[in-house]
């Protein structure tokens, strides 16, 4: 049994509970606003794999099972479109399809490069999203833990599901599970090997200073992490114009009059920093390494792109093009999020004051006196369980509000 005071209490942490999770309005359609990146959802009671913004999540499929996709880039909401057939109540006009939305894997609700499906209920691992094609990965596929096996259906308590971690931020959180080779205090971003390979100057970069793999030298060999630390300075790159470049220092002049440095040949322009390849990198990408037997690879040719990943890059002819071919390896992307609800954390009293202040003067003076009365009845009920110390139960409770409707039926 709980006290009035108690029960208040949790109302007023449940309301900021709330408040935390939802602090967004939720009103507007986002098809408008035409392709961006934004948070995405699949519903799985519509019968047609689409994509929903938030607040259509919300306003439209409010009690549709549905799946949280996180980011997806250059989307437009299908909501209101007539590839759906459940209408769209904040975008009323139907709109055509959106042939321009990309509806990879996760749009049947399989990821990974395993292509399993997920279930909430039994996945135990943490998954963690590809920067480019936005896929969501299993840290046992990228060979950072051993694949746990999963939880009986019968023994998945829902508050122990492991998220997945948006913008691949994977915790070491997956349930009693030793942390994994690279934890999330370790990089800023990942990029699956799919990805790298139709990127050349990322792939010109993997297992380097600052974009982590994890490899083998092996199918015997245990998994190890290549690149594992950035150099605060490139104080040993040398070159004699920086005029056109963006990272490297001026070589100081020799202060030993007796051996002088030999005169060296200016390049003709930007000198490319790339660091040199790695060879076991270049292994790995090279043939058909990629495509073999997961049992005998030497790895999966994801890299891990450590903080401040997109200051680093050379910007020579050679490594630039690509990288401007995918400008979320340069700068942060922008990611649309709804606007902030005035009314979130707010109480039931300030709401009911609020709504009260919208309504024309005789509707709110109704409901006022309607208010005021059932305020007293409510009253005048319970002052016999106050001067008999009686507890007030549920049963109660729905007892006088069962009465209230028997008269307000009476008064018809």
């Amino acid at each position: 049994m709980s006290t009035l005071a108690e029960f208040l209490s949790d109302q007023e942490n449940l309301v900021k509970e709330a408040a935390l999770a939802l602090p967004h309005e939720f009103s507007r359609c986002t098809h408008s606003l035409g392709p961006i990146r934004q948070a995405v959802y699949l519903c799985l009671t519509c019968a047609v794999p689409r994509g929903l913004c938030s607040a259509c999540s919300i306003a439209c499929h409010t009690n549709h099972d549905q799946i949280e996709l996180f980011p997806k880039r250059n989307f437009r909401c299908d909501c209101p479109t007539t590839a759906i057939p459940h209408p769209c109540t904040l975008h009323t006009r139907a709109e055509e399809e959106n042939v321009s939305n990309m509806y990879g894997p996760n749009f049947r609700g399989v990821f990974c490069r395993c292509g399993r499906p997920y279930d909430p209920k039994t996945e135990v691992e943490t998954m963690i999203q590809c920067l480019s094609c936005e896929d969501w990965f299993h840290e046992s596929c990228c060979n950072l833990r051993e694949r746990p096996p999963l939880i009986p259906v019968d023994h998945c308590p829902s508050e122990q599901v492991p998220p997945m971690e948006e913008d691949a931020t994977s915790e070491a959180s997956s349930l009693d599970l030793p942390p994994p080779l690279i934890s999330s205090s370790d990089y800023e971003s990942f990029v699956c090997g799919s990805c790298v390979l139709r990127i050349p100057t990322l792939k010109r970069w993997a297992g380097t200073l600052g974009v982590m793999m994890v490899v083998r030298n092996d199918p015997c060999s245990p998994w190890s992490c290549l690149g594992d630390s950035v150099r605060n300075d490139r104080d040993d790159i040398s070159v004699d114009s920086t005029e056109s470049l963006i990272v490297g220092t001026k070589r100081s002049r020799s202060v030993d009059a007796d051996h002088p440095d030999p005169k060296r040949a200016r390049l003709a322009g930007p000198q490319c920093l790339a660091p040199p390849s790695n060879l076991l990198a270049e292994a790995i990408f090279g043939g058909s390494g990629l495509t073999v037997d997961p049992d005998t690879r030497l790895g999966t040719g994801d890299v891990f792109l450590t903080c401040g990943f997109q200051e680093r890059w050379c910007h020579c002819p050679s490594c630039l093009p690509s990288l401007k071919e995918n400008m979320y390896l340069l700068e942060e992307e922008e990611t649309y999020e709804p606007p902030e609800d005035p009314d979130s954390g707010l109480s039931f009293e300030a709401l009911g004051m609020r709504a009260l202040e919208k309504l024309p003067r005789d509707r709110a003076i109704e409901g006022i006196h309607a208010f005021n009365e059932m305020r007293d009845n409510l009253v005048k009920y319970l002052r016999p369980f106050a001067q008999e110390g009686k507890v007030v139960g549920e049963a109660d409770v729905k007892q006088f509000f069962d009465s209230l409707k028997e008269t307000e039926k009476a008064h018809r």
